[in-house]
Parts: structure tokens; sequence; C-alpha cells
């Protein structure tokens, strides 16, 4: 099967440059004249010392724009996030336009194959997620998409990542709760890499830190964020502003919001090591104004990442952006139409890593086994059209045409055969037989479809990605770890 990623993406422009210009305009003012609250105090004296204004009785902090300009310039444009392993496919070279969709996180609750409930998320989860994920070639990454409940805090950082490093070889993000967390998976993957220059040379681990929308660095986050930008670790520190909640209800307002959250996680990178590996995060979506609630099937969200992807563009940074998830609470039409209208709405716009892309229902409270499945065949056809349509003399043809002539046929053509593979999207789930085949076939929907693919990949034998020694040296030296997943 072909493997599409990294293709370039950018035809769909929601915002026109006048509107990004207003935008950036109106986030300058709002850094000069509002300010952000910046409850971190290491983060504080960071802003103070390259020149902000501190307000210690509000812990309010007003940057300059040519300070926010100096800061986001430091910011590199492109960033490599690698798989493991000789083979390159699946690292994903990110920036300009260059679109990759995987998994996004972090759902407290797994939908088991061929389920229409759901339950608690546990470690296993995240190790089952990730051969999945593995399994799965249109699944470009694995964010870590479940909470593990069976753990205490304190060991969910390096049981998350260790479960999935051990379990796939695609580039693995994830959030992270504390700094002994981060500094342990770190160390974790060093070990695997073979040493810290290793790692930071070729990085298959990223994390994820938060903004608080509206304007604030949180004191926890903010310290996260500090430790891994100290380490040199890809990062984003990305924003979810609620249109009518924590943001206006327009999208537009929200876009400025989302603006100045996530420009000021990447000045604090920048301002902690310059050059930082940084990706602009954008979340925003909008709230069902019945009752208040995160909504993450909206078209809108599609709209607001769109948008965003084009913001990072003009800043020239990478960006993490959001989409294919579904509101529905099962693998109905609701949750497929929903996943690939955002999904393709925010690929075709150039977002760069696009993530919730795979497996998510309920508000992004639920990751589906069988919904991975699904998404897997939806962003394969999403990808084949952001590739578009190829124009040059061999696609036209015309030699071919005029040899043919009228009445012709191109059936058994050596140009047929040369292209038939590429040019067309291969369903790997989709049915297109005839009604009396497929009944013969059992008449299977695709949700049942999808629960065979999931169950079979499920009932294979566990690999181990991570060699046999280096388990050793992580189970021994590792605090917290869980002796099943480096099995």
């Amino acid at each position: 099967m072909q493997i599409r990623s990294g293709l370039s993406g950018g035809q769909y422009k929601p915002l026109t440059k006048g509107d990004i210009a207003r935008i950036h305009e109106a986030s300058l003012k709002i850094f000069a004249e509002v300010g952000i609250k910046v409850n971190c105090p290491e983060a504080m004296e960071l802003f103070r010392e390259a020149g902000a204004i501190v307000d210690e009785s509000t812990n309010i902090v007003k940057i300059p724009r040519n300070i926010v300009k100096s800061l986001i310039r430091k910011a590199p444009s492109k960033i490599t996030l690698y798989s493991r392993g000789d083979d390159s496919a699946y690292d994903c070279e990110i920036g300009g336009t260059s679109v990759y969709l995987g998994t996004g996180g972090t759902a407290l609750n797994v939908q088991d194959p061929g389920s229409v409930e759901s339950r608690r998320s546990e470690l296993k989860d995240v190790m089952n997620m990730a051969r999945m994920v593995d399994a799965l070639d249109n699944i470009h990454f694995y964010m870590l998409n479940v909470y593990p409940n069976d753990l205490s805090e304190k060991n969910v950082d390096v049981n998350r990542f260790g479960a999935a490093l051990n379990r796939t070889r695609k580039h693995i993000m994830g959030g992270v709760y504390t700094v002994k967390g981060v500094k342990n998976v770190i160390k974790m993957a060093e070990m695997i890499a073979g040493s810290p220059a290793k790692l930071r040379k070729r990085p298959f681990i990223s994390m994820v830190t938060c903004m608080i929308s509206p304007f604030i660095i949180d004191e926890r986050y903010g310290q996260l964020a500090i430790e891994v930008a100290r380490k040199g670790i890809p990062l984003v520190v990305p924003s979810e502003p609620l249109c009518g909640a924590t943001a206006p209800i327009t999208l537009a307002g929200n876009l400025v919001v989302l603006n100045v959250d996530t420009l000021a996680g990447i000045m604090l990178t920048q301002l902690v090591n310059p050059g930082t590996p940084v990706l602009y995060g954008c979340v925003s979506s909008i709230t069902d104004l019945r009752s208040m609630k995160y909504l993450a099937g909206a078209v809108e969200m599609g709209l607001l990442n769109a948008g965003a992807s084009q913001l990072a563009q003009s800043y020239n940074i990478p960006i993490y952006a959001t989409a294919g998830m579904s509101d529905s609470k099962v693998n109905d039409a609701q949750a497929g139409y929903e996943s690939a209208l955002t999904s393709l709405m925010v690929a075709l716009a150039g977002g760069n890593f696009i993530h919730d892309a795979a497996g998510f229902i309920e508000f992004c409270m639920t990751a589906s086994y069988d919904k991975l499945v699904i998404d897997n065949e939806i962003i394969g056809m999403v990808m084949r059209a952001v590739e578009g349509i190829r124009v040059d003399d061999e696609t036209l043809a015309f030699e071919l045409i005029k040899e043919t002539g009228p009445g012709g046929h191109f059936v058994s053509a050596r140009h047929t055969r040369r292209h038939m593979r590429s040019e067309q999207y291969i369903p790997q789930l989709s049915n297109r037989d005839e009604r009396s085949i497929w009944k013969t076939g059992g008449a299977k929907d695709t949700h049942a479809r999808a629960t065979e693919k999931a169950t079979q990949i499920l009932s294979e034998q566990l690999k181990s990605y991570i060699p046999e020694d280096i388990r050793k040296r992580i189970h021994d030296n590792i605090p917290g770890i869980q002796p099943f997943i480096m099995e």
C-alpha cells in the first residue's frame, strides 16, 4: 500500500492575508496593553529579563511588540519528529504546509472492539493503542491518547511513554504531568537512543504542556514547559479557547485569544533555550451554548484549526492542529461525517501535525479501537485529496489518447498498469462489492468490518521495539515502571 504523508496542503484558505494581519495586530496590542498572567515565578523572571513589564501585585506581564517579534523569530521553522529504526517512512518533517495526521490525547475512557459502551482506560490500553497505530499505515504518529486510570499520577509519565515506545516505531508525543516524570521519560528515551546526544539528534519523543485560556501561564504547566525546553526536547504549548466560554463567541475573536496564548508559550520556550523545537498549538473549538460543554465534532472546529494553520504559516512556525473527532457516542454516520469534514479542512489548509484525528468519540472523552481503523481509512482518503491532481505530460496522456482514438479503451494500456495503484486511493476498509457479493460475505457494515480488523491486530503476537537488554536497564533504573509493558 502506498503511504501518503508529508504532502503539501494549503489549498484551503479560510483567512485572507488581510485577516491574518488584523489578527496579528490585535494580538500584539493584547501583549502590550492587556498582558498575560504568569503564575510561574521562573517564567515571570525570564520575561522580566527579556524586557517585559512585570506587575508583581497581579502577575500580569506586558510584552512590547518588538520583544514578541524577536522571540518568535528564534523558533525553528521546520522540525523533524523522528520514528525509530532505519525506516524513515514514518518520520514527520513538519513545517510549511506539510501534512501528517495521527492520534491525540488524553481520553479517560475506551471503547473495546465491537462494543457501544465505554469503560475507564488503563495502562494496557496505552500499550494496545500503540499496537493499533503501529499496524495502521495511514496513522502517521502516536500521540498518547488515553490516561491510565489504574496508576498514581507520579508513575503516569514513564509508563505511558514506556508502553508506547515498546510497541510502536512511530513518533510518540504525549502530555506530561510531573517534572520528575519528564526527567525520567527523557532518561528512558536516552537509554533507547544510545546517548543524550543521539536523542537530541533524532528525537523520537516530544511533549505537550498547556496554556490556560485566556492568557495564563499556569505555575505547574509553566514549570513543565521550562523543563522540557531546557532539555531540548521538541514540545508544543497549545491553547484551547472555546467560543462563548474562554474566548469571544466569534471565530475571529477565538483566533485572537488562541494566537496570544500559544505565542506566549512559544516565547517562553525560546527564553529558556533559544532554538528549542516548538510547535504553534491549537485546540480551539466551540461550546454547546445550551450546556456550555466542549464540542469536538463541530464544523467550526475545522474552520478554527484551518485558520490557525494559516496563522502559524505566517509566523513560519510548525503547527500542532486538531481535527478528526466526533461528539457521537458510537461509530455511526455522525462519527464518520464529523471526523472526515474537520480532518479534510485542516489537512487542506496545511496543518502540519494534526492530532486527535484517529480514534476519538464522545467529546474527546473516549478512545475507540474500532474508530482507529475507520479513521485510518478516512485519513487515507484525506491525504489523497491533499495530494491533488498532478498535471504533466505523463498524466495528461495525450499520446495514449491519440493512439487509442474514438471508441477505444484504456484497460490494457501499460499507462493504466503503471499508474493504477498510485493515482487512486485503494480502500482497506470500505466495501465496493455488488450487493449480492456483500450479502454473501455476511452483509457487514463499516463498524463490523472495523471490529474484525481491530480484533485481528490485537490478537497478533506482541512485538517489542526496545531491545531486551535496554528493557532490563529501564526496568532496573526507571522508578515506577510497570514490568508487563517491558515484556
